[in-house]
């Protein structure tokens, strides 16, 4: 049996999927990109304000499902350009306790939604 979590705090989806599902003790967060979710627009003035949108919007979705970054044991990353690399890596450091760091793989691809330069998914689980 899964759970769909769907919450205010973080942007509504832009197609057919929802922002996070609990199956089997594990919440899966699809990908987030740096959306307001208030105004529903992009925050894109700087790739930090990018970034820190988007570990916003994940945050604000765990939340919700009663967990917190420590919870996270997998995460992918994709970029639009690896030379973005050092500046969010920096920014998606600063959300968890040194030492126990989910694993992790980063991707660049050619496009993202929006045309934004990052998107960032999870994988958390209940303790």
């Amino acid at each position: 049996m899964k759970q769909i979590i769907n919450t205010i705090k973080s942007p509504s989806p832009i197609g057919p999927y929802n922002q996070a599902i609990i199956a089997n003790n594990m919440l899966f967060i699809s990908g987030q990109i740096g959306v307001d979710p208030i105004s529903m627009k992009l925050k894109d003035k700087t790739l930090k304000e990018e970034t820190e949108q988007v570990m916003i919007n994940i945050k604000n979705i765990l939340e919700d499902a009663k967990l917190d970054f420590n919870s996270v044991v997998k995460t992918t990353i994709f970029l639009s350009d690896m030379s973005f690399f050092k500046i969010v890596n920096e920014i998606y450091g600063n959300y968890f306790e040194k030492g126990k760091e989910p694993a992790r793989e980063t991707i660049a691809v050619k496009t993202l939604p929006m045309n934004v330069n990052v998107e960032i998914s999870m994988i958390a689980v209940f303790n």
